[in-house]
């Protein structure tokens, strides 16, 4: 994904549940996609996130392709500290 894309409109649809009896599946419209890249990374339980589906410019990234989007340089959107972590130097 160019970075000019995570300004452009996304849609995220994603199962919240992890119950396989009422896994229905949510349809979320995000105005920037990194903050849909956002929300189904640090959010979604790591299950969701494996089986959710982003939509960008007519462009689709399927459950372990939505990561990497969250990891790149270009993403714009400070990230949520890593739990644990000692931040000092």
């Amino acid at each position: 994904m160019d970075a000019k894309n995570y300004r452009n409109e996304a849609v995220l649809f994603f199962c919240k549940s992890t119950n396989l009896k009422y896994n229905s599946l949510t349809f979320r419209r995000f105005p920037r996609a990194s903050e849909a890249i956002r929300y189904a990374v640090e959010e979604l339980a790591p299950k969701a996130l494996a089986s959710c589906s982003l939509e960008v410019d007519e462009q689709h990234f399927f459950g372990r392709e939505i990561r990497p989007l969250y990891d790149s340089a270009d993403y714009p959107l400070r990230r949520r500290p890593i739990k644990g972590r000692d931040h000092r130097a």
